[in-house]
């Protein structure tokens, strides 16, 4: 049952870090909206990351994971960590589908969903006790319920797109 724990703590972290700027952007409109990579461009003319990639989304993240924690009884510092390397999966993601010429906020299945769920279990695997198996498997359920709770939000108005 431990096992089980485990692994939903973990999710539950990571869905804080996923939703958080969501609800961020929700709340706030264009106020603290500055583009992460400051409007940079990579060397092949496309953005680095894209205008969806803000400050105030890594902010809010890194707070929601730390309040996620928290309630949980883990440590504030842990929590930091998991909104952190999330939202680094995100910005790699995002990288990545800048140079395959996905526009900002364009689906990637998988690559919407991989890094930013995988990334922050590896960083944080020792210190939330989860075993390899467990990496694995809260990095399958993020993927296949990031879609139906991206949808969910959308309905509820939280989120521009279904996905």
């Amino acid at each position: 049952m431990d096992e089980v724990w485990s692994g939903l703590r973990a999710l539950v972290l990571l869905g804080a870090a996923n939703a958080a700027p969501v609800v961020a952007k929700r709340l706030l409109g264009t106020r603290w909206s500055a583009p992460l990579d400051g409007g940079l461009r990579f060397v092949d003319g496309r953005p680095l990351l894209g205008a969806a990639k803000t400050a105030r989304g890594v902010v809010a993240a890194v707070l929601a994971t730390t309040l996620a924690a928290a309630l949980f009884g883990l440590p504030a510092a842990l929590g930091a960590t998991v909104g952190a390397a999330a939202m680094a999966g995100d910005a790699l993601s995002s990288f990545v589908k800048r140079r395959l010429g996905v526009a900002p906020s364009g689906r990637a299945t998988g690559l919407d969903q991989v890094p930013e769920a995988l990334l922050p279990l590896l960083v944080a695997r020792g210190a939330l006790d989860l075993s390899w198996l467990q990496v694995a498997a809260v990095t399958a359920a993020f993927f296949v319920l990031q879609q139906p709770v991206a949808w969910l939000a959308h309905r509820l108005g939280l989120h521009e797109r279904p996905y």
